[in-house]
């Protein structure tokens, strides 16, 4: 999927790290994904329920909290409410830059962080939480054995996951003080509740106790055997799925939809690395994005068609558009086209038809599918129309294409 990366303020001044993942063509809505604590926004949850979203047209933001990941900032200064300001300050900036969010999705803490940050991003219309504690202090259970410890020193190491963390009095007093039932019960936005009824680390309890505080319209689906972290794929491609679904009803209209050009045509088309992988390419035609790639075999990641495979679609597209334009101007019984096309390298001299002599030539085979009850003199005209197509005469004509340094037209 294309992705910009980028970075922005916090209320700090610290800089946070942060990718924007981008749907290929319309986009339906933007989002801003809160991860789990101490996590990044590169963990498999996070880049997973992305992925999902974006393949069903919403962009989705995910960005570090303060001291973590790629941002700035001392993790052993920030606390529930300095994430909570990451995520206002986020989604913020993806006003800024794009369009505000529609969508808070948070994993975990970050689930709790979504809810507490809801009401100060008007244009919100929907939040999802997944395994949230339906209290911030709730985290303290993972290092229980070091409460007393940390609030007699004033701070203490703890280690998670296998790293090393320094968690503050003020941390542990601030998620004492916070109200989150109460943000819950002043949401008044639509919210969907994912909670695994198995959750070793944030019981169904936390689920039950934010469901009940929410005022409707409020939903709530099982993730069934999923762990908290949502390890498998499968459980997290679930919940990109669920959340997508259920988000349609609140997200509103597109918001890629670009307004109607004043001249339509000739359109720009414009290619320009990704940087993922070798070759990936993201390619803008007027509203519409695409990917371009190489298949693994020739060292690309097959996330898109290869430029051969653009080349035979276009020939494709355009010869079924000009039967469907014939058939219809001459009321010919045509019910369906479709065109099936194999480009390869052959040896000039393999080639009857071709003033080329020497070497290879490009061949490309293109099989045509007529249904309806076409007559044998119908189907005949139909095939010879298929030479006519644009497409088709124009890689058979001469083609001037001219080359130019883009440092040579300055805007």
């Amino acid at each position: 999927m294309p992705a910009e990366r980028f970075e922005f303020p916090n209320p700090q001044g610290q800089t946070l790290a942060a990718v924007l993942d981008l749907p290929i063509g319309e986009i339906r809505a933007y989002a801003v994904f809160a991860h789990c604590f101490t996590c990044s926004k590169n963990s498999r949850a996070a880049r997973r329920i992305a992925k999902g979203l974006v393949d069903r047209g919403i962009a989705v933001l995910r960005f570090d909290f303060t001291g973590l990941g790629s941002s700035e900032g001392d993790f052993a200064n920030t606390d529930f409410s300095s994430n909570v300001d990451d995520l206002v300050a986020a989604a913020e900036h993806l006003r800024s830059i794009r369009r505000a969010p529609a969508l808070l999705i948070g994993h975990s803490l970050g689930g709790a962080a979504v809810l507490a940050a809801a009401a100060r991003l008007p244009e919100v219309t929907a939040v999802a939480t997944i395994g949230a504690p339906s209290d911030p202090g709730h985290v303290t259970n993972l290092f229980k054995d070091r409460l007393d410890d940390i609030r007699a020193r004033g701070s203490g190491e703890v280690v998670l996951a296998g790293r090393a963390f320094r968690i503050t009095r003020e941390f542990l007093d601030d998620a004492a003080e916070q109200n989150l039932r109460g943000h819950v019960a002043e949401l008044r936005r639509a919210l969907l509740v994912l909670h695994a009824p198995a959750d070793q680390l944030v019981s169904i309890d936390n689920a039950t106790d934010i469901f009940l505080a929410a005022k409707h319209p409020k939903s709530f689906v099982s993730l069934d055997d999923a762990d908290h972290m949502l390890t498998r794929e499968r459980d997290a491609h679930y919940a990109a799925e669920v959340i997508a679904a259920w988000s349609q009803r609140y997200i509103g209209s597109p918001a890629g939809s670009a307004p109607a050009p004043e001249q339509e045509f000739p359109r720009e088309v414009v290619v320009s690395e990704t940087g993922v992988g070798t070759f990936q390419q993201q390619i803008t035609i007027g509203p519409h994005r695409l990917l371009a790639d190489e298949p693994v075999a020739l060292g690309g990641l097959d996330t898109g068609p290869s430029p051969y495979d653009f080349l035979l679609a276009g020939l494709g597209a355009c010869t079924a558009m000009t039967l469907r334009l014939y058939a219809d101007r001459k009321e010919l019984p045509l019910q369906g086209v479709s065109v099936r096309l194999h480009h390869t390298k052959i040896y000039a001299t393999d080639c009857q038809t071709c003033e080329t002599a020497e070497g290879k030539i490009d061949h490309i085979e293109r099989t045509i599918t007529l249904d309806g009850p076409l007559d044998e003199a119908q189907r005949d005209r139909l095939l010879d129309i298929a030479d006519k197509c644009p497409v088709h005469r124009t890689l058979n004509a001469e083609v001037d294409i001219v080359t130019t340094d883009s440092a040579d037209h300055p805007d």
